[in-house]
């Protein structure tokens, strides 16, 4: 099958957020910068380096190309460390350590793809959230990954049907980068009218 049916990780991550913004993103191709998009490059500009470093006891292989080709899913993971024959996925985030689940998501369908690729079996992904300048443990549990893998469903059969409405979410509308093309207060308010 041809690269342009996978779906991007990053695509995963957004469709856990908000359905609405992964449309907006994925079928309308919407895109928009506001400070924690500009913050967020600005702190990854170090991460996008691709290349192998050694640190002691352990080796980290950045900005990595994953896919899977059972899931059809594939991207771009910041970091997968190796330490005493293990890899452990690791994604960079600028907010705050929240158990943010389609943070989870996105790194454990980057396990997934890895697991495929190496035929090894990942327990667990971490992710530096620079807000805390602290990593998260996340336990790909058999949970996890089976919602995981419903996610990557539900978000590939969303594609090509009609836009979901807005979350009713005020803390992830106002973070959202997409907020003044979503319009989730103004669409709100016009239902009501009708």
């Amino acid at each position: 099958m041809n690269e342009q049916y996978y779906l991007p990780l990053a695509y995963l991550n957004a469709w856990e957020y908000c359905p609405r913004r992964f449309f907006l993103e994925y079928e309308l191709g919407e895109n928009a910068d506001n400070e924690h998009m500009i913050i967020g490059r600005h702190l990854h500009r170090n991460v996008d380096d691709e290349g192998k470093y050694v640190e002691g006891d352990k080796v980290i292989y950045r900005h990595q190309w994953v896919w899977c080709d059972r899931l059809l899913i594939n991207g771009i993971i910041d970091a997968v460390e190796e330490k005493d024959n293990q890899l452990i996925p690791l994604e960079f985030k600028k907010g705050r350590m929240a158990n943010h689940l389609n943070d989870h998501f996105q790194l454990c369908g980057a396990a997934l793809c890895l697991e495929e690729r190496t035929g090894g079996f990942i327990p667990y992904g971490e992710i530096f959230y620079y807000a805390n300048r602290r990593r998260e443990r996340v336990n790909f549990t058999p949970a996890l990954r089976q919602a995981t893998e419903q996610a990557i469903a539900s978000a590939r059969a969303a594609i090509g049907q009609k836009m979901p409405p807005p979350i009713d979410h005020p803390k992830k509308c106002n973070d959202c980068s997409l907020q003044k093309i979503c319009l989730p207060k103004e669409v709100k308010k016009l239902r009501l009218e009708v």
